[in-house]
C-alpha cells in the first residue's frame, strides 16, 4: 500500500493512462479523485471499477484550462478528503498533426496554452497545500517527442518541452518545501487516443524499441506510481522515459 490514505488528484482520468493511473492508485491505498472533462460515463466507470475492488474514488468534473472550474473542483477536494498530497498532470490537450507550415497560429496556440493552462491552474491551486504539509509529489506526464521530435507534432513536441522545463523550475523552487515535482514521458502508448494510427505504423514504432513493443497504460501507470510515491523520495526535476528503450537508442 504505498500511497496509504493519499489524495491524489488525477486530471484527464476517465480513459487511457489516466484511467489506469486512477486503479493503480487506488489499489495502492490512495483516495483518488478521477478528474473529467465531458465524459462523466466513462469517469464514473473508472469509478466503479476501483470500488468494486474495495478501493475509494469519486469522479469530479473540471476543464483544468479553466481555473474557475480548478477551484471548485479543489473546493469539493477539501470538504470531502482535505488538501491532495499527490497531483498527476495528465490531462490531453487535442492537436492538429499536420506539417509546421500548414498550422495556423490558432492551431499551434491552443496546443501550447492548453497544456501551460492545464499545469499552471492545477499545480497553483494544489502548491499552497502541499507546502502547509511539508510534503507533495507533482507528476507532469510529458511525451517522448518533447526530446526526439516527428514529422507534424511541432506543436505537441513544443508544448511538452514547456511543461519539462516547468517542471524542472518548480522542482528547485518547491524541493525546500518537501515538494517533488518530476515528469514522466510516455513513448508510443496503445490507447484509445492513438486508434487512428494504422497498424503497421503502430508496428513500425514497435520495432523501434529495445523491447519491440509499444506501451501499454499499465506500462506509464506504474511509472508514475514510483514518481508519486516515497520510492522515488529522493528524486525530483527527472525526466523519466517510459518508451521500451527508445530515448537510448
Amino acid at each position: 500500500m504505498m500511497l496509504k490514505d493519499k489524495v491524489a488528484i488525477i486530471t484527464g482520468a476517465s480513459r487511457g493512462i489516466g484511467a489506469q493511473t486512477a486503479i493503480i492508485f487506488a489499489a495502492e491505498g490512495a483516495r483518488v479523485i478521477v478528474n473529467f472533462n465531458q465524459n462523466q460515463a466513462a469517469a464514473q466507470k473508472v469509478v466503479d471499477e476501483i470500488t468494486s475492488n474495495h478501493g475509494i474514488a469519486i469522479a469530479v468534473q473540471a476543464d483544468v484550462t479553466d481555473a474557475g472550474q480548478v477551484e471548485k473542483m479543489m473546493e469539493i477536494v477539501r470538504k470531502t478528503w482535505g488538501d491532495p498530497d499527490i497531483l498527476v498532470i495528465n490531462a490531453a490537450m487535442h492537436f492538429r498533426i499536420a506539417p509546421f507550415m500548414e498550422l495556423s497560429w490558432e492551431d499551434f496556440s491552443s496546443k501550447y496554452y492548453g497544456e501551460m493552462k492545464s499545469f499552471y491552474n492545477t499545480s497553483k491551486a494544489v502548491i499552497p497545500g502541499m507546502i502547509s504539509k511539508k510534503a507533495g509529489a507533482i507528476v507532469a506526464v510529458s511525451s517522448g517527442l518533447s526530446r526526439h521530435p516527428g514529422m507534424g507534432f511541432s506543436s505537441h513536441s513544443a508544448s511538452k518541452s514547456a511543461i519539462d522545463a516547468l517542471v524542472k523550475s518548480l522542482a528547485l523552487e518547491l524541493g525546500p518545501s518537501g515538494i517533488r515535482v518530476n515528469t514522466v514521458a510516455p513513448g508510443l502508448t496503445i490507447t484509445d487516443a492513438t486508434s487512428w494510427m494504422p497498424k503497421e505504423q503502430q508496428a513500425q514504432a514497435a520495432d523501434r524499441t529495445a523491447l519491440k513493443r509499444n506501451g501499454m497504460p499499465d506500462d506509464i501507470a506504474r511509472a508514475i506510481l514510483f514518481m508519486a510515491s516515497e520510492l522515488s523520495g529522493h528524486i525530483t526535476g527527472t525526466y523519466l522515459s517510459v518508451d521500451g528503450g527508445v530515448a537510448m537508442i
